[in-house]
């Protein structure tokens, strides 16, 4: 009954903003639309359709807004007045009540919350659709703040998301492009990336984890977990303190170097995808501090996401084939990604990159948008069939939410020269000597277990009964030629690092 309800308040909901208009769209001869709008006439509308979308998702609530959050990074998918209009949207909602928080706390703790912490400020500073922080200090009078889980978040949460599914059903049915798009995929991670900020055990590690990736940088600092004091549904954190990156005037009042800034954004996110892998994917104004030394200080580690080997690759060689011009390099990586069709034709696909790309490449590289070139590169190479990379939603909604704050900050930021230089070097240590040795350093643990079976292998190869099956021979020869070639494809791999580091020295001297 209650699920029932539920959807027709979101029936209603579509109908009073006119949302039918998107689903009558889909209709190529324009039939229901023009009946529809004999119907319905009625119904006028002022605003545009994608402000109309906007209200909508903001009047059913913060699973609908954090669902539109993520629907606008899909901008390979949308349309551009639509994308923009979501992105507009803001995850912030009233506070629940402090008795629900303390309660929270002590139920999670199992003492009273002055057993827990020295003080706790029943006031919050900061309130969003799924959690709320309050200010507090530890018994040994360590300052923190705590983040506590909205009470009873599941159940209201996984009805939303069962009502989205069958939505993203129904599109991939009714609307020609919709299975090759994958909504109900899209869905899947937005499911997967809640379910991964209900549970704080998980972003309390998180934040671990990129604190020891960025010790003792000069460009981001992490706050400290205090573990003893973080359950699933109450993380507490070190409390930091700094000016909002959104406030430019507070910044330049407490004499901050804006330029510099807007550049360590840019350093910083390269760093955590190229150097680890590992990307805060939710880096917008709210979640970023600036300490006092003009470092970032970064909050808010729900939404993570991490990279591939290969992921990596394909984005670098993307990137650099941009930078250079290169748009052969940049439909190679496609193909040889498995991206696009392996039949796809390379110069054909390089011909509609050079289409969309050399008109930006007029225009000055302080007016040119990274995150836009990636977001056309999408868009074409939707034509060649190109399968939708749920993995890259996370890393492009980062790079538009660090241009976008970097443009924010300092309006002449010229993204291209900041990324380049990191982006080369990235690309050197990976097939340079530098790579070689790590991977060779990498390898060395398996071929030490692999060379002692070898005489093994050897011996029960030729010890084999003659009368045995034909099949255990073959199993026994594929194995010994199997270990063979990876020994050979070792010492050879081991000869050449010989030869490159002997050379290198003999250089170097």
């Amino acid at each position: 009954m209650r699920r029932a309800l539920r959807l027709a308040k979101i029936l209603w909901v579509g109908f009073r903003f006119g949302l039918d208009e998107f689903a009558l769209a889909a209709d190529p001869a324009g039939r229901l639309q023009r009946l529809a709008q004999r119907a319905l006439s009625f119904r006028t509308f002022a605003e545009p359709r994608a402000v109309r979308l906007r209200r909508a998702l903001e009047t059913l609530g913060p699973i609908f807004v954090k669902f539109g959050q993520v629907l606008s990074t899909r901008r390979d998918l949308l349309p551009p007045d639509i994308a923009e209009e979501l992105a507009k949207l803001q995850d912030q909602v009233p506070p629940f009540a402090s008795e629900l928080a303390v309660a929270e706390v002590e139920r999670a703790f199992k003492r009273p919350i002055d057993a827990v912490f020295g003080s706790f400020e029943r006031t919050p500073v900061a309130s969003a659709s799924v959690a709320q922080v309050h200010l507090g200090t530890l018994p040994n009078g360590t300052e923190v703040a705590v983040k506590i889980l909205r009470p009873d978040m599941r159940p209201v949460i996984a009805r939303d998301l069962e009502l989205l599914d069958a939505g993203a059903w129904l599109v991939e049915r009714l609307w020609p492009e919709g299975r090759r798009l994958r909504p109900r995929e899209v869905v899947r991670e937005f499911a997967k990336h809640l379910d991964d900020e209900l549970d704080l055990m998980r972003e309390a590690a998180n934040a671990s984890q990129l604190r020891r990736n960025f010790l003792n940088s000069s460009l981001l600092v992490v706050p400290e977990m205090h573990w003893d004091w973080c359950t699933p549904s109450v993380m507490t954190m070190e409390r930091m303190h700094g000016i909002p990156i959104s406030q430019v005037d507070r910044l330049r009042a407490a004499r901050q170097d804006i330029p510099r800034l807007a550049r360590y954004g840019v350093e910083i996110f390269f760093t955590q995808v190229f150097r680890d892998a590992f990307f805060h994917a939710d880096m917008h104004p709210g979640n970023i501090l600036v300490a006092q030394d003009g470092r970032y200080i970064a909050l808010d580690f729900g939404i993570m996401a991490s990279l591939s080997d290969a992921d990596r690759d394909y984005l670098a060689r993307n990137f650099l084939g941009f930078f250079q011009r290169d748009y052969k390099r940049v439909a190679q990586a496609h193909v040889d990604a498995g991206w696009v069709p392996p039949g796809t034709r390379v110069d054909e696909f390089e011909a509609a990159i050079r289409t969309v790309c050399e008109p930006i490449f007029d225009r000055p590289f302080a007016e040119i948008s990274f995150g836009q070139v990636l977001v056309r590169l999408f868009a074409t190479a939707r034509r060649f069939n190109y399968e939708v990379q749920p993995q890259l939603v996370m890393l492009q909604k980062t790079l538009l939410n660090i241009e976008g704050l970097g443009r924010q900050l300092y309006p002449q930021l010229d993204l291209w020269t900041t990324a380049k230089p990191f982006l080369e070097k990235w690309m050197a240590e990976q097939v340079g000597w530098r790579g070689l040795a790590r991977n060779l350093e990498r390898e060395a643990p398996q071929w030490a277990n692999l060379l002692p079976q070898l005489p093994r292998l050897a011996h029960r190869l030729l010890a084999a009964d003659p009368t045995a099956g034909i099949e255990a021979k073959l199993d026994a020869i594929l194995a010994a030629n199997r270990y063979r070639n990876r020994l050979l494809a070792a010492l050879t791999v081991v000869a050449a690092g010989v030869l490159v580091t002997l050379l290198y020295v003999l250089l170097a001297s």
